[in-house]
């Protein structure tokens, strides 16, 4: 997992400042999550989201944005209530969902929008 700035942001998922139509810039589909340090659900979000990067490691990022820091970035997607979680597929246009969802809502999303297949379970 990691935190992006607004420079980190412009390399690693949008330039706005060069493209005016959306264009990922990131090797990898991600997840960003739009929080802050105060917010009670963002804090029940952040284990979830550590599990996931770990699980589907190699196969999505995950990037945390922090909307007391970063309140540019944050009044760009209009984020109005947190925690509000950008899902962004390699390809196409991403989605916003809004609120401390579940595990299975998270793999959902993963699978759906990021187009993403949950990791082999071995079991021995």
């Amino acid at each position: 997992m990691e935190f992006l700035t607004m420079q980190s942001f412009k390399e690693k998922v949008f330039d706005f400042e060069k493209n005016k139509e959306w264009k990922f810039e990131g090797e990898l589909p991600c997840i960003i999550d739009f929080y802050a340090d105060w917010c009670g659900p963002c804090k029940m979000v952040a284990p979830i989201l550590d599990e996931l990067s770990k699980e589907y490691a190699g196969k999505i990022n995950v990037y945390k944005i922090d909307t007391e820091k970063e309140q540019e970035l944050a009044s760009m997607f209009g984020i109005r209530s947190i925690p509000s979680l950008l899902f962004v597929p390699k390809d196409g246009q991403p989605q916003m969902a809004m609120g401390a969802l579940p595990k299975e809502a998270f793999k959902d999303a993963i699978s759906s929008v990021l187009g993403v297949n949950p990791p082999l379970v071995i079991v021995q």
